[in-house]
């Protein structure tokens, strides 16, 4: 327990904290956007299995993130997955109207579509956290883990918030896909570009926004003309 008497694991687990904070944000409006339209039941175990899946994931990501992000193209194809995913999301803002049929009808599904973006939007998560911990096990363990009930707040409060103001799902689709344009400008492949040219992560971040913002509208017109 001589680790509780050091200075540097206290303003380590701080830093972590802080980062969970920070980074678990994009994480939260992911698993509210898919869970939105299940019954109140249903919601809380897409929250909770939703998020404990995506720790494992995230533990699993530690032990290969550095490499992963070395890979070219392959974060291009997840920020491209990323802008798909907020697209379809906010597509079904209106599938609680009656009449309509709601893609995410099970848990599974919505848990599936939680999976899938947080494997993609967890990197920098991890990332953060590993260099927070300076190589301490114990304290990467603990931002891993306090990473879950961050996730499960956070998502609740969100959902919440979707049910009284509409407008936050639209913006919380286009949160994602501005994180998948920042996934897409971040790759190794594009890295040369990138430092050449500051301007080139924003612009990505914004055309992600935009065009699941595009894509989401053309979808609910679509479906309300149908």
């Amino acid at each position: 327990m001589d680790f509780l008497q050091s200075a540097d694991f206290w303003i380590g687990l701080v830093k972590i904290i802080w980062i969970n904070i920070i980074l678990s944000g994009d994480n939260a409006v992911v698993i509210a956007l898919a869970a939105r339209s299940l019954p109140p039941r249903q919601q809380k175990l897409a929250i909770l299995w939703g998020s404990g899946a995506a720790v494992v994931l995230r533990i699993i990501l530690t032990v290969v993130a550095v490499r992963l992000l070395a890979l070219p193209y392959l974060q291009i194809l997840g920020g491209l997955l990323l802008v798909w995913i907020g697209a379809q999301l906010m597509s079904d803002e209106d599938d609680s109207a009656p009449g309509r049929v709601k893609e995410h009808t099970s848990t599974l599904s919505a848990i599936r579509t939680i999976l899938i973006a947080d494997l993609v939007m967890s990197l920098d998560n991890v990332i953060a956290v590993a260099a927070a911990s300076n190589g301490s096990n114990l304290l990467l363990g603990l931002g891993l883990a306090m990473s879950i009930p961050l996730v499960v707040f956070g998502s609740t409060l969100m959902i919440k918030l979707m049910a009284r103001f509409p407008v936050i799902v639209v913006l919380g689709a286009a949160l994602i896909g501005w994180v998948g344009g920042e996934t897409i400008a971040g790759d190794h492949a594009l890295a040369g570009i990138a430092a050449a040219n500051h301007w080139v992560h924003y612009a990505a971040a914004a055309a992600g926004a935009a065009v699941v913002y595009l894509i989401g509208t053309v979808a609910q017109r679509r479906a309300r003309s149908a």
